[in-house]
């Protein structure tokens, strides 16, 4: 089990890393452009779209030794967008909120955009 830690006036915070994903993985599926996070297979070069109750398989959240978040978000993102403005948005979102709901400051947030799809 790995987690984020504070270290506060009153005592110590840890916080899982699972739990950061599923609030960053919530707030990613809030922003325009977004059809949801992908599960990559390396074996096979498959690529599928995660259901909400397994999302975090496609958020890795990691802790620098300076105590910052890094998060890297694997995507699928719809048809005819713009991939730039979609993942800017989605950097803004998952920064402001994340660090509004933790009190960790995030250091990188990394998009690997996976696939495209049609929305109907």
């Amino acid at each position: 089990m790995k987690s984020s830690y504070m270290n506060t006036h009153m005592g110590n915070i840890s916080i899982d890393n699972e739990v950061i994903a599923q609030y960053a993985g919530s707030v990613a599926n809030e922003c325009f452009g977004i059809v949801g996070m992908a599960g990559v297979n390396m074996k096979e070069g498959i690529v599928n779209l995660l259901k909400k109750d397994t999302m975090t398989k496609g958020i890795d959240v990691t802790l620098t030794p300076k105590n910052k978040l890094v998060i890297d978000f694997h995507v699928i993102v719809s048809y005819g967008v713009n991939i730039t403005t979609v993942a800017d948005n989605l950097i803004e979102s998952v920064r402001y909120k994340v660090e509004e709901f933790t009190g960790l400051e995030i250091e990188k947030i990394n998009i690997y955009v996976e696939g495209v799809r049609l929305i109907d």
